[in-house]
């Protein structure tokens, strides 16, 4: 009587990529460094004028007079930084939760609809949000939000002292309240960004092992422990990596700030004062710009602009690896 024998096939070795396709990755993944460079070359070349007039000055300086010929960065770079980061502030709780939300199985018809509704977003073109921004939020927040912030918070006096040394903070809520505002730039910001927040983030709170929560369901932990103690931790890489994405796109955006932040060259001490970014002055006034040094000096902004992107990106990619370091730990 003949005996079955179980034949076990060896795993098929997967080699090394032929050389051919291996030059084209290769020429591929090279493109998109020397297209950066060879843009940043073009616009240096370009601003030179206007680098070699102001040098290392330009980035401190808080004059912007066209008339006089006399540039500075400062004043742009506050808007920038100051926008992206309550806009992702205002942006990040929410678009976890929304993550955390569509996530979690069940409900798969409202969370599908939430979900397209959320990620359709991401469909608006900037100029319909800025009018949007423009003609319905900003009046809407300046008589339910920045008129009563100004009236209540606004006369307050605000210090820190430190034994004997004391500094004056600026209030953020002093008035008189304006109608567009860094306040408004950055309530835009926050929706326009929410997409690309919410998306990444539940697809890293989706690919967190179901291993995980049912090993601490099974320890006698709720569903809001299981997700704040487990399923969060397990994802820090993940989302601190949308947040980037997120912060870059507020960084660079243009037409949407550009109609209602106001468009002042100005560091305002108050966040219902008008101010202007990096990518709106250059939108703003390009167009209109006389003479070589105007034009190389919003070129020289644009290059402000890559520094900026550049140095926060490169800071937060060093925040995600420490971060998921210590999750391996």
């Amino acid at each position: 009587m003949a005996t079955a024998q179980a034949v076990t096939k060896a795993p098929a070795r997967v080699g090394p990529p032929p050389d051919g396709f291996r030059r084209v990755t290769t020429v591929v993944a090279l493109v998109a460094p020397v297209v950066l460079i060879a843009v940043i070359l073009v616009i240096g070349a370009a601003a030179l004028t206007a680098i070699g007039r102001f040098g290392p000055g330009f980035l401190t300086s808080r004059a912007w007079n066209p008339v006089r010929l006399d540039f500075g960065a400062l004043p742009f770079i506050y808007g920038t930084l100051v926008t992206g980061l309550l806009a992702l502030l205002l942006a990040l709780p929410i678009g976890i939760g929304v993550a955390i939300f569509l996530a979690e199985p069940g409900a798969a018809g409202v969370r599908g609809a939430i979900g397209i509704g959320v990620e359709m977003l991401a469909a608006i073109p900037s100029v319909v949000y800025g009018i949007w921004g423009l003609y319905v939020l900003a009046p809407w927040l300046l008589l339910h939000v920045s008129r009563p912030l100004s009236d209540s918070l606004g006369a307050i006096s605000w210090h820190v002292q430190l034994g004997s040394l004391r500094w004056d903070v600026p209030n953020i809520f002093a008035g008189p309240a304006r109608q567009t505002n860094l306040l408004v730039a950055a309530v835009v910001l926050a929706v326009m960004i929410l997409p690309t927040l919410s998306s990444i983030a539940r697809e890293v709170v989706k690919a967190v092992p179901g291993g995980l929560r049912e090993a601490s369901v099974a320890l006698g932990a709720t569903w809001w422990e299981t997700v704040w103690k487990v399923v969060l931790p397990a994802a820090r890489g993940g989302i601190f990596g949308a947040t980037v994405l997120a912060l870059g796109r507020a960084l660079g955006e243009t037409m949407a700030v550009t109609m209602v932040i106001g468009n002042r060259a100005d560091i305002p001490q108050s966040l219902l004062y008008p101010a202007y970014t990096l990518a709106s002055v250059i939108a703003n006034e390009f167009a209109e710009a006389t003479g070589a040094l105007y034009s190389a000096a919003l070129l020289e902004l644009g290059l402000v602009l890559m520094l900026v992107t550049l140095t926060v990106n490169v800071l937060a990619l060093l925040l995600v690896r420490q971060v998921t370091r210590d999750v391996r730990i």
